[in-house]
């Protein structure tokens, strides 16, 4: 049984509750959170460390989103428009999948680690990253990609994703939990989305999808033209979308579902989302893809909750969870800053925690799971209301990480 104390413990609850000079006592699970005096006085037998002086303990930070197959890209890609984006994708493939082994992918998980990231969900389209998530300290949540548009190889296609998932089940943990993804509308047919979703509903796994990333998406599901005409005729003659937004939508209807991206979702389909399941922000991959912001104002009055992902290093430059955060702090400027900062917090903690089917990591209390990171601010915060705003703008690294209890940095 260990006690840490603080200046600042931020819970992380819906109240954004932060307590001064608190204390928290844990092992597998928290056992107590409060004032200092408090906790050490109710736990007499338990370990006491008393961190530095400007040091805040906070719950462990969730990456709801991560590609981790394409770790090797630097500048192999192209940047700036997301349908030359997805032909550079699919023309460096295999070159990047096969440079990619076990060193890459540790290295990604390690820089995670390093940022505090204590859970992730992981797109895996291939499999190659299972080991290193397996291996893992953290929390993994590993969704095995499907996708294909042409029905005549169908079959094959769910050969190979049978496969996947059944080795992935086999792996089943308290740390590492199998789960699905449908890519998208545009590369996924009706007959192979349907079969990963029953698939989901048999085996109650966590269901994931891109969704309205680009404009190429939405002018293609909406009328059929658009870059993504051109593109998809590399695949089909004649190609044509498969469904509308709304009909792949409805999809989903039964199945809880993490939908990654929407910023040129509608008011009708953000409803839809939030009915459904959540959402998942990439700020860094949007941006330097050249696609929009998501309306962040829209998403709240339509009650859909957000999480945050940094996406894969095939298009962004870093998976620092910290980095994604100022990138988001800086791109919303029609937000409060403050009131942001307090939201980009909670969107990697407690609707993390709520995208991912996480129910023991909602935020820093009794039973939760003690997931559970501590950052060191290079001075006094002057007023516990800009203490959200501190930790974005200063923190790169964490100072010490638990999961369950056990010490990881």
């Amino acid at each position: 049984m260990k006690i840490l104390t603080a200046d600042y413990i931020l819970v992380c609850d819906e109240d954004f509750s932060i307590i001064k000079d608190g204390a928290i006592c844990f092992d597998e699970k928290i056992i107590e959170i409060g004032k200092e005096d408090e906790v050490i006085k109710n736990n007499p037998y338990a370990v006491v460390k008393h961190l530095s002086k400007n040091s805040v303990i906070m719950p462990g930070l969730i990456n709801t989103h991560v590609h981790l197959e394409f770790s090797t890209n630097k500048t192999d890609l192209i940047y700036g428009d997301f349908t030359k984006w997805l032909e550079s994708v699919i023309k460096n493939r295999d070159i990047l999948k096969n440079k990619c082994n076990e060193y890459f992918y540790e290295t990604a998980i390690e820089q995670m680690l390093q940022s505090g990231v204590t859970a992730f969900g992981a797109i895996s389209s291939f499999g190659g990253d299972l080991e290193a998530c397996v291996d893992s300290p953290q929390k993994v949540i590993y969704f095995n990609e499907i996708l294909g548009s042409n029905p005549d190889v169908k079959n094959d296609i769910i050969k190979d994703f049978n496969n996947r998932i059944e080795k992935s089940i086999q792996f089943s943990s308290d740390l590492f939990t199998p789960a699905i993804s449908v890519h998208s509308a545009y590369s996924t047919h009706p007959e192979i989305a349907k079969y990963a979703i029953d698939m989901s509903k048999k085996n109650q796994m966590l269901m994931s999808t891109h969704f309205m990333e680009s404009m190429a998406e939405r002018e293609w599901l909406d009328s059929g033209k658009g870059d993504f005409y051109a593109l998809l005729k590399n695949f089909n003659p004649n190609p044509k979308p498969m469904y509308s937004a709304m009909e792949y939508l409805e999809m989903f209807e039964e199945v809880k579902t993490l939908f990654v991206h929407g910023v040129l979702a509608t008011k009708k389909e953000l409803e839809m989302i939030g009915q459904i399941g959540t959402l998942a922000h990439c700020f860094v991959s949007n941006r330097i893809l050249n696609n929009p912001l998501l309306d962040l104002n829209l998403v709240k009055s339509k009650n859909v909750i957000y999480s945050i992902g940094t996406d894969g290093l095939s298009s962004n430059n870093s998976l620092n969870i910290w980095d994604e955060l100022r990138a988001g702090l800086f791109a919303h400027f029609e937000k409060d800053v403050i009131s942001l900062a307090k939201d980009l917090i909670i969107a990697v903690t407690r609707n993390g925690a709520i995208s991912l089917g996480m129910k023991n990591n909602l935020c820093l209390k009794k039973n939760q799971s003690a997931d559970i990171v501590t950052v060191l601010l290079p001075d006094e915060v002057s007023d516990k209301e800009q203490l959200a705003l501190e930790l974005i703008l200063h923190t790169k690294k964490i100072k010490s990480g638990y999961i369950n209890g056990e010490r990881y940095i």
